[in-house]
C-alpha cells in the first residue's frame, strides 16, 4: 500500500474539513473523508474500497493478525456502543424531564432569580465547572439545564453552545478525577510511567484549557462577542431568533415544579459518578476483575471506562426518574414510554456524527498517519529540543483539527512524549500538557469534531 505513512495519510481529513467548511454540512463532508482514506487503502479498487467503508481489516508493514487495525462504519458503531447508549438515554432524559413540564417549571423559577443576561451567561459557566466528570456528559447535561433560562434571557443558542462547549473540555482536562484524566493516564501508564501523577504535574502548565476558561468568564463579563457570534446574538436580542433547531417546546404544567427537574438531575450526576467508580474498581472488583483500586477514588477514575460507567448510571437514573415522575403524577406511564422514541430521534444527529468522526478517525490509523507524524516529530526532536514543547502543542492542534478528536491525540503523541524526554526532566510534564492543550484546542476548532 503506497499511500501508507505517507502525507497521503493527511489527505482524508484534510478533504473533510475543506469540504465542510465550504459546504457547512457535516455529515457528507466526514463520509466523503472516508470514502476518500478507504480508496488510498484499497488502491483504488471498487470493490475493496466498499469492504473499507463498510467494515475493513488491514495488516500493518511487518505486524501480525494481532496487529490489524479495523476500519468501516460497523466497527465504529461497535466499538462506540457503550457512549451511543448514553447519548440515547440522555435523549430520553430529556424528552422525559421536558414532557413533565419540568422544564418549564425550572426556567420560570431561574426567570426570577437569573436577573440578566450577564447572570444567565454566568450560571452556564459555574455548572459547566461544577460538571467535570466527562466532557460528553457535561454538554448534554448543562445545555439541557440552562437552556430554559438563556432562552428567557433572549440568549442565543450559538453562544449558549459556545459556553458549554468551550468549558466543558478545558474544566476536563484539568480536573484530575474525569473520564479524560483517565484517557491520558491509561495512555501514559502504558508506557510504564505514572499516569495519574504525570496528569496531576502537567495541570499548571496547560495553559489553553486555563485561558480558555478565563477568556470565557472575561468576554462574558464585558460583554464582547466577534463575528458570527456577534449576529446571532444581536438577532436573539433585537427580535428574538435564538436560532433553535426545533423540537424543543417546553410543556407546561401546573402540577410540575422547580424539583422535578432538580432531583433528576442531581440522581443522573451522583448515579454516572458511582457508575464510572464502579467500573474502575473503586467498590471491589471492576468489570474486568481487577481489584487494585478498592476504595481508591482517584485510581478507581484512572481505571474507569466511561464507556461502560456512563450507560450504568445512566440506566439507574433514567429508571428511578421514571418512577419518581410518575408517583408524582406530573407525568403519566404511557407518556413517559413515549419519550423513548421521542429521545432516540433528538439523539439520531449526534450518533451519526460519532459515528462518521470515528470511522475517519479509524481510517487515519490504518493509513499510518500516527507513524508519519512520529517520524515528522524525532526529526523535529533533534534540531528543535528546547523548542519541542511548542512544536508538540502546534502538531496536537493539527493532529486534533484533522481527526476531529482529543483522545485519538493523546494516544499518538503521548508515547513520542514519553520517548522523547526523561521521566526526571521538568520537559516531560511541560510536553504532556502541551500535548493535552494542543488535542483540546484543535478539537474545539475542528468542524468535524465529534
Amino acid at each position: 500500500m503506497e499511500f501508507v505513512n505517507t502525507f497521503w495519510a493527511l489527505v482524508p481529513p484534510i478533504v473533510a474539513i475543506v469540504l465542510a467548511l465550504i459546504t457547512k454540512e457535516t455529515y457528507s463532508s466526514l463520509f466523503i473523508g472516508i470514502v476518500v482514506g478507504a480508496l488510498l487503502l484499497a488502491g483504488f479498487d471498487p470493490i475493496e474500497t466498499v469492504n473499507t467503508i463498510i467494515s475493513g481489516s488491514f495488516i500493518p508493514a511487518g505486524g501480525t493478525e494481532e496487529d490489524a487495525l479495523t476500519t468501516g462504519l460497523v466497527p465504529a458503531l461497535s466499538e462506540n456502543a457503550g457512549i451511543f447508549v448514553f447519548l440515547v438515554m440522555l435523549g430520553v432524559f430529556v424528552a422525559l424531564v421536558n414532557s413533565s413540564g419540568a422544564s418549564a417549571a425550572f426556567g420560570r423559577w431561574a426567570a426570577r432569580h437569573v436577573k440578566s443576561r450577564l447572570g444567565s451567561q454566568l450560571a452556564t459557566f459555574v455548572m459547566g465547572v461544577l460538571i467535570f466528570v466527562d466532557d460528553y456528559f457535561n454538554c448534554l447535561t448543562v445545555g439541557s439545564v440552562m437552556r430554559p433560562v438563556t432562552d428567557a434571557k433572549r440568549l442565543s443558542r450559538a453562544k449558549l453552545s459556545y459556553l458549554i462547549d468551550a468549558t466543558a473540555a478545558p474544566v476536563c482536562m484539568i480536573a484530575p478525577v474525569s473520564s479524560w484524566a483517565a484517557a491520558v493516564s491509561g495512555v501514559a501508564g502504558d508506557l510504564g510511567v505514572d499516569g495519574i501523577q504525570l496528569f496531576i504535574s502537567a495541570i499548571p502548565f496547560n495553559f489553553y484549557s486555563l485561558l480558555t476558561l478565563v477568556f470565557v468568564v472575561a468576554i462574558t463579563v464585558i460583554g464582547f462577542d466577534y463575528g458570527p457570534m456577534a449576529k446571532s446574538e444581536l438577532a436573539a436580542i433585537r427580535d428574538g431568533e435564538l436560532g433553535s433547531l426545533g423540537n424543543d417546546k417546553e410543556v407546561e404544567n401546573s402540577r410540575a415544579n422547580l424539583f422535578d427537574m432538580i432531583i433528576p438531575i442531581l440522581v443522573l450526576i451522583a448515579f454516572c459518578i458511582i457508575g464510572m467508580l464502579y467500573v474502575g474498581g473503586f467498590f471491589g472488583a471492576d468489570t474486568s476483575g481487577c481489584t487494585d483500586y478498592a476504595g481508591d477514588f482517584i485510581g478507581a477514575f484512572g481505571n474507569t471506562d466511561a464507556f461502560v460507567g456512563l450507560p450504568w448510571g445512566g440506566i439507574i437514573a433514567l429508571v428511578l426518574t421514571v418512577i419518581y415522575l410518575v408517583a408524582r403524577r406530573v407525568v403519566g406511564f404511557r407518556e413517559a414510554m413515549g419519550c423513548i422514541p421521542k429521545g432516540f430521534q433528538a439523539m439520531i444527529s449526534p450518533i451519526i456524527i460519532l459515528t462518521l468522526a470515528v470511522s475517519l478517525k479509524t481510517t487515519l490509523n490504518a493509513l499510518g498517519a500516527a507513524d508519519y507524524v512520529h517520524d515528522l516529530m524525532y526529526a523535529a526532536s533533534e534540531g528543535l529540543y528546547n523548542m519541542l514543547p511548542a512544536v508538540i502543542f502546534l502538531v496536537a492542534c493539527v493532529l486534533a483539527f484533522a481527526s476531529g478528536t482529543s483522545w485519538g491525540t493523546f494516544g499518538i503523541l503521548i508515547p513520542i512524549v514519553t520517548a522523547i524526554f526523561p521521566s526526571d526532566s521538568a520537559l516531560l510534564y511541560i510536553g504532556i500538557s502541551a500535548c493535552c492543550a494542543g488535542a483540546v484546542c484543535g478539537d474545539h476548532c475542528s468542524p468535524i469534531s465529534d
